[in-house]
């Protein structure tokens, strides 16, 4: 199993935007554990794109969670590093 976050937050203008996505997979073992996920924002392909979704505040995002959790059509998506996430589960 895995935990897949998305962080949003507001943007120069007010608008709620993607901050990043990251996943990471839930341990078996039993006990405490700390989890660093790595976080990735998607971006445009063009100039044209990157000033439109500026100027309207709409910017990429993966409408299905799966994008992320899944390896597959990732390659072909272009993405940015955009900090991490520190993640403590308890498991039983």
């Amino acid at each position: 199993p895995q935990i897949v976050v998305s962080v949003y937050g507001p943007d120069f203008f007010g608008n709620d935007v993607v901050r990043g996505y990251g996943a990471v997979h839930v341990p078996f073992t039993p006990g405490r554990h700390t989890r660093t996920i790595p976080m990735f924002v998607p971006e445009s392909t063009s100039r044209l794109q990157k000033f439109t979704s500026w100027f309207t505040g709409r910017r990429p995002e993966f409408t299905d969670p799966k994008v992320v959790a899944q390896g597959e059509g990732r390659e072909v998506t272009r993405v940015r590093s955009q900090g991490f996430v520190t993640i403590s589960f308890n498991v039983v």
